[in-house]
């Protein structure tokens, strides 16, 4: 399994290590997490290690970063569901962590400005975003910036010296090899005088799994933080840094942009076909998963959000092919295709038999009697209190009575079945006929009709 795998190799004892750290510096040392709640659901199974990211961030030298619930790209295509599950998972980790987070984190650090002024409506100080040279031109992402067309402080990666941890550590055809911690800490330090901070993002499972045990990874994480600290600098949460820092500018984000391979775009999701199609079909279900769905479906159709689904079928098979198919599953993208579509499809044959099921039950309803005070009152008397007491009465009505409330301008029955019966079809077939026997017959014929199901 994978996850256990991991938590193994990477989770437990990085933990420990940014835990010794920051009992060491007296709290001096600083980090911040990033954690999905479907992460979260899954380390419920795993206490052990759940209990070892709560120590470090009750140490309260660890800032609780918010995300989507599913790590999704809703943010992309329904702001509606964007923000639902921005707030599902913001209570899930108040339940969790008893943590309300004031800086957020998107998934794959996608950011663009509408995304950016939505987030700054959920109340959010600040967001995460990648530092890319096309965004900043001849500018720097050692700074605070603000949103453009919002009111958040923007926190850019720095990508070169976090890929230099992230993806070169290991590299022995990179300059930069060996990467020790004196080295890195001087690298961060040469940055003095041109910026007031550096923030590195990087995956967590860099230590240990991207980047093995055996490639000194480890030693370098105990090392490199007590070297930053020697060259008298420091370490701040992003909630510290924006308070600390004013931003020097806006910065303008037209377009999307993300932290995944060279084009940092949306091209390792939405790269090819199979992504769209797969993407395209999943979100045309929302308005139906959520008015018809139970919790139990509605939850499925969001796990079919994670991002890792559709980067599974990524055919971006140069530079960056080795980061698409780590932890991928399946054989092949077109067998990752195969796979969600099926599954998907799944959920749409379940989805239909509820709506199906729902219709069924919500029809059997209109052969209910009315509440109390509903009934419809016919001139001379008579009352119906359901379709079968019209369709009699229809049967027996005078013309007199018939055509007192049925004329060119209205529809009294019509009315009575669409807005208190809840029949919309029956009151559709019957609004424009003036036909008293017509009438009846089309009344009967729907009692019949909804008596067989």
């Amino acid at each position: 399994m994978y996850l256990e795998r991991i938590m193994k190799k990477s989770y437990l004892p990085t933990n420990k290590i940014l835990l010794d750290l920051i009992n060491k510096t007296d709290g001096k040392f600083k980090v911040s997490f990033s954690i999905t709640s479907v992460l979260l659901e899954q380390l419920k199974e795993y206490p052990d290690v759940l209990e070892s990211f709560k120590k470090i961030i009750d140490t309260g030298c660890c800032e609780l970063i918010s995300d989507t619930y599913y790590h999704s790209l809703a943010s992309v295509f329904s702001t509606r569901e964007f923000k639902r599950q921005i707030r599902k998972h913001e209570r899930n980790l108040y339940d969790v962590f008893s943590v309300k987070p004031k800086i957020f984190r998107n998934t794959e650090l996608v950011y663009q400005n509408d995304i950016g002024k939505i987030v700054s409506k959920l109340g959010y100080k600040g967001m995460l975003a990648e530092g890319w040279d096309k965004v900043l031109e001849w500018r720097s992402p050692c700074f605070v910036y603000k949103g453009k067309n919002n009111n958040m402080r923007i926190l850019l990666k720095h990508y070169k010296l976090s890929d230099d941890i992230a993806f070169r550590f290991s590299e022995r055809k990179w300059e930069g090899w060996p990467l020790n911690a004196t080295k890195f800490a001087n690298w961060v330090s040469n940055h003095n005088g041109n910026g007031n901070l550096i923030n590195l993002f990087m995956d967590y499972e860099t230590f240990g799994e991207h980047q093995w045990k055996e490639t000194g990874i480890f030693d370098f994480l105990k090392h490199f933080p007590l070297g930053i600290l020697e060259n008298n600098d420091d370490f701040v949460t992003p909630t510290e840094a924006i308070n600390k820092f004013d931003p020097v500018a806006e910065i303008d984000f037209p377009n999307i942009v993300s932290w995944a391979d060279t084009e940092r775009d949306l091209s390792a999701w939405l790269g090819n076909k199979m992504q769209k199609s797969a993407l395209s079909e999943l979100y045309r279900l929302e308005e139906d998963v959520l008015k018809y769905g139970n919790k139990k479906l509605v939850d499925d159709w969001r796990k079919l959000q994670t991002s890792d689904h559709f980067y599974y079928m990524c055919t971006k098979w140069f530079s960056d092919g080795d980061v698409h198919k780590y932890f991928n599953p399946n054989k092949s993208p077109y067998d990752a295709f195969i796979t969600f579509m099926n599954i998907l499809n799944d959920l749409k044959i379940k989805l239909e038999y509820i709506k199906k099921r729902n219709n069924i039950n919500m029809s059997k309803k209109f052969l209910e009697s009315v509440p109390e005070g509903s009934e419809f009152y016919c001139k001379g008397g008579r009352i119906f209190k359901k379709i079968e007491d019209l369709a009699e009465g229809l049967k027996r009505m005078d013309q007199e009575t018939f055509l007192h409330h049925v004329s060119e301008d209205r529809n009294d029955f019509a009315s009575w079945v669409k807005d208190i019966v809840g029949d919309a079809a029956l009151a559709s077939k019957i609004k424009k006929t003036k036909n008293q026997k017509k009438m009846a017959r089309g009344v009967t014929q729907r009692v019949a009709g909804l008596s067989l199901i």
